[in-house]
């Protein structure tokens, strides 16, 4: 079997899921962070993230001595079976100042590892980062003979697993032909489409890749809203476009708006990117504000849901808020739309109760200060004067709805996801308020 050793420096989202699938692929692989509480649980099997499949690939790994973890860069770097011939950097790159991603931890650990590394050693960008982060890797090295190669990562949180190892395609970058094959034959057993380029390019794929998705999704928000004013019903309007194979089904789900860790991150960066070499994108610039506006767009359909006016007041109304994180299936709610709105609801006055099942009450977490998060749906709905559908959890469908309308004030429920079956609430006796659809 084909067998590589391999370094994977942090173990997040990307670092985890990278380290956990290229043991699964029959390399050897260690996985570093600094974060040495973590190492230790993931040294005993245990997963913080909420990502389906993954507790179970880690532990795979684990027994079957190809995975392991230590809490530093340079142990990471040694590896069992000798030194890593390629490390992978799956650091954190958040939004800095202006937009643009903040290299300081993937800077960090380049002049950190740099004399550690045995020659021949091929470096790898996994994290987002901006077109010339390879060139600077480079630099920051300073070593004639070690590679830096840009791979970037297309995983979606709550489908990360699947999408590493059944990915729609492989991007690698380099200046040398021979490092960019080596790291392709990583995947080998994929059997994926794989495009070789140059860095610049590979970089730029990432960005261009989700900049795409965060426009298409702020269109068919758009779409949904001209939809209602036109008397039109948006789920036909997107199974007619989306049966065009130039258009295709996915990301044509309207919703509250856009956010979660790449996609704010990503947008803005770009441009950026694009302001840097004074090019204005405007069409990306429209997008991201068509997001902004989403957001008080879905506040406005609670008001006139709750008081029946846009100018109506939602002071000391008691709304019952389900779902909490950006999307199903994980447990991060970083740029979460539905706690955005969640604090323009808060700002106008509303009292909020909260359901998730992946989100529980945290009294140091300041994005869910004054929601009071319950530990089941039924008592989200307690004396509420509407229910609002933020995060598209399949277990919201299956609810007792019945039940649920004799908990609340008022069976009102405002779906910003479009998850529920208008009919089935209807029959349970509750007004519910969607997305793009005929009044």
């Amino acid at each position: 079997m084909f067998e590589r050793r391999i370094a994977v420096i942090g173990a997040g989202y990307v670092g985890l899921t990278t380290a956990a699938c290229l043991a699964s692929l029959g390399h050897r692989v260690t996985c570093a962070d600094i974060d040495r509480g973590k190492v230790q649980r993931l040294q005993d099997g245990e997963v913080d993230i909420v990502e389906p499949d993954l507790p179970a690939l880690v532990a795979e790994g684990l027994a079957a001595g190809r995975l392991s973890f230590v809490a530093s860069a340079t142990a990471a770097l040694a590896g069992p079976g000798g030194g890593a011939e390629v490390v992978f950097l799956c650091l954190p790159t958040p939004m800095g100042v202006g937009g643009l991603a903040d290299l300081g931890a993937v800077e960090a650990v380049a002049e950190e590892i740099a004399a550690d590394l045995k020659a021949g050693c091929i470096v790898v960008d996994k994290s987002t980062v901006p077109v010339g982060t390879a060139a600077r890797t480079r630099v920051l090295l300073g070593r004639d003979d070690v590679s830096v190669v840009s791979n970037p990562e297309f995983l979606r949180e709550g489908t990360a697993v699947q999408d590493f190892l059944h990915p729609d395609r492989i991007v690698v970058g380099s200046d040398s032909q021979d490092a960019a094959e080596r790291v392709a034959a990583l995947y080998s057993r994929l059997g994926a489409p794989t495009v070789l380029t140059d860095p610049a390019s590979a970089e730029l794929v990432k960005y261009a890749a989700n900049c795409f998705l965060a426009m298409k999704l702020s269109y068919v928000n758009s779409l949904a809203e001209l939809c209602e004013r036109l008397n039109a019903d948006i789920g036909a309007v997107t199974a007619g476009i989306g049966y065009d194979r130039r258009v295709g089904h996915s990301f044509l789900s309207p919703g509250p708006g856009w956010g979660g860790s790449c996609l704010p991150k990503d947008t803005r960066a770009m441009l950026q990117i694009a302001d840097s070499t004074d090019f204005e994108f405007r069409l990306l610039r429209a997008a991201i504000e068509t997001n902004d506006r989403q957001r008080q767009r879905m506040v406005d359909k609670i008001r006139i849901a709750v008081t029946g006016s846009r100018a109506g007041s939602l002071s000391r109304t008691r709304l019952g808020l389900l779902g909490l994180t950006f999307k199903a299936g994980t447990d991060d709610t970083r740029d979460s739309p539905s706690l955005a709105i969640a604090a323009l609801l808060r700002q106008a006055g509303a009292v909020l109760i909260a359901y998730d099942p992946a989100v529980a009450a945290d009294p140091v977490r300041p994005e869910l200060a004054d929601i009071m998060i319950v530990d089941e749906p039924y008592l989200a709905a307690k004396d509420v004067d509407a229910l609002v559908i933020l995060t598209e959890w399949p277990d919201f469908r299956v609810l007792d709805w019945a039940r649920m309308a004799k908990l609340v004030r008022r069976p009102v429920v405002v779906d910003t996801r479009n998850l529920l079956d208008p009919d089935v609430l209807s029959r349970a006796g509750w007004a519910w308020y969607g997305i793009g659809h005929r009044k």
